[in-house]
């Protein structure tokens, strides 16, 4: 994954710590308690839109997206006051570079909620690249049922789109060069382990 270019937007409550403007984003490191902020400020979005949605689930995109998608899931519970179904979506077989890079043998298997049809789902993923993770994704999940609607929520949003897709819900965006590496780590809890680094 992979971060770069000169300005960078995140959510209203971390914009006046973060917002710089120059060529390029370089050695960006983001805190345990500030990716815990972008958490908060995603979850609330996404509850403040879905506050009376029936047949809600969250799909976290394995393996970067399943940590976020359970802590979204989670302080959406304690908004809603019930529980929030949560599922996994394994995208390996949707690949289109399954002809070059071979599934790995220990992956997280796709398991979802009873109630994919006519559902909302909340796809989940940690870093949105070119978009072909996510449009692996689309097809994992529909090969398993038809949902009414699904929105996008990723952690950060770094550009350079192939396919035509946009998240719905966006935690920090980064202009960034290809060639730059974001790596993100959110764990289903918070810890200190959580970051974000761009090189």
């Amino acid at each position: 994954m992979v971060g770069g270019s000169g300005e960078y937007r995140c959510l209203e409550s971390l914009k006046m710590s973060f917002f710089g403007i120059g060529n390029m984003t370089a050695d960006l490191t983001l805190s345990a308690s500030k990716i815990e902020e972008i958490v908060d400020d995603l979850s609330r979005e996404i509850a403040n839109r879905h506050r009376s949605t029936p047949n809600l689930f969250v799909a976290g995109i394995a393996e970067g997206g399943l940590g976020l998608s359970l802590r979204l899931a989670a302080k959406m519970e304690e908004e809603f006051s019930r529980e929030i179904p949560t599922g996994s979506l394994n995208v390996s077989f949707h690949r289109d570079d399954i002809g070059t890079n071979p599934i790995p043998r220990n992956c997280t298997p796709t398991q979802l909620p009873p109630e994919v049809e006519s559902s909302t789902c909340i796809l989940v993923d940690d870093v949105f690249f070119s978009g072909r993770t996510v449009r692996a994704a689309l097809n994992e999940l529909f090969d398993q049922g038809r949902p009414a609607c699904v929105e996008l929520a990723v952690l950060v949003d770094r550009g350079h789109r192939c396919l035509p897709l946009k998240p719905d819900y966006i935690g920090i965006e980064l202009n960034t060069e290809v060639g730059q590496v974001v790596e993100a780590i959110v764990g289903e809890v918070s810890s200190e382990q959580d970051r974000v680094i761009v090189l």
